[in-house]
């Protein structure tokens, strides 16, 4: 068995659960909602099989380093932290509908990486043959999931706000018909968006540390203004503005809804944008 095979598989499963979360939606029973959670949770379990067992191919092929290299490794890894984080809120909080604006994030990213992604294992250049690969990385990619969490979130808030602004319920927070019965009420998305963003903005935080550090380890300076560290720390200013708006101003709900979408926006630009279309020093991520 390969891994190749396994992250086939974990496509199928996330495929799987999102057909699964829409089918909850439509039909409103609670059996089908929670087989879109044990869909997703089978499809995490065999890509963490696999991830592991790509470590290992690379041991075999004579590489040995952590399967987070290239582009489609990343890919992967940032499916499978999306997948995390949410599976973490799906148990602690029990809202299925949240999987259908989150898991195909997921979904997308296994879909592109198995077929437009080059999986070939290769050794690593000499810029990340160092330990700060794997802590720069993990923490990157946690933050940036919490992120794509918070922005699915995010859109279910403003479908909720513009489906109750047409008559799809009379109060905030009050039981309503329809979709709308499927969705956490307005205060706990909104609540939720800002949890999400409190998990991510410290990972990220951490990340740009991690990587300065790796940065001066590799090519003598902590800070050389390349287009990737830029876009992170324009990520950074747009949810510490986020989190200083919500903690000063008082910004709640559809502002802070939009904000967290608009931050997703700049995290994917910052992620694939720069890597796809920008040269630098990290043009080796592609």
């Amino acid at each position: 068995m390969s891994s190749s095979l396994l992250f086939n598989v974990t496509t199928m499963a996330y495929l799987v659960s999102t057909c699964l979360f829409f089918a909850f939606l439509a039909s409103r029973n609670k059996g089908v909602g929670l087989s879109g959670t044990y869909a997703a949770l089978f499809g995490f379990i065999v890509q963490t099989v696999a991830i592991g067992l790509r470590w290992k191919e690379s041991y075999d092929q004579g590489h040995g380093h952590a399967p987070l290299s290239n582009l489609f490794e990343s890919v992967v890894f940032f499916a499978w932290t999306i997948i995390l984080i949410f599976l973490i809120i799906d148990f602690k909080y029990r809202y299925r509908a949240v999987g259908f604006f989150v898991v195909p994030f997921a979904l997308l990213g296994m879909a592109w990486a198995q077929l437009a992604l080059d999986s070939g294992i290769e050794p690593l250049v000499p810029a990340l043959q160092s330990n700060w690969l794997l802590y720069h990385v993990v923490t990157c990619f946690l933050g940036y999931a919490a992120f794509a969490v918070a922005c699915g979130i995010s859109i279910m808030y403003l479908i909720r706000e513009k489906l109750e602004a047409g008559g799809g319920s009379t109060a905030v927070g009050a039981p309503a018909g329809g979709l709308l019965s499927m969705f956490p009420s307005i205060r706990a998305l909104d609540d939720l968006n800002y949890r999400a963003i409190m998990i991510g903005f410290p990972l990220l935080t951490l990340g740009i540390v991690t990587g300065a550090a790796w940065a001066n380890y590799a090519w003598g300076t902590y800070w050389s203004w390349d287009p990737k560290e830029t876009w992170s720390l324009i990520v950074w200013f747009v949810y510490a503005a986020f989190l200083h708006a919500r903690i000063t101003r008082g910004w709640v709900g559809r502002r802070a809804a939009i904000l967290s979408v608009i931050g997703f926006a700049a995290t994917i630009f910052c992620y694939l944008g720069v890597n796809l279309f920008l040269s630098g020093l990290h043009s080796y991520g592609k």
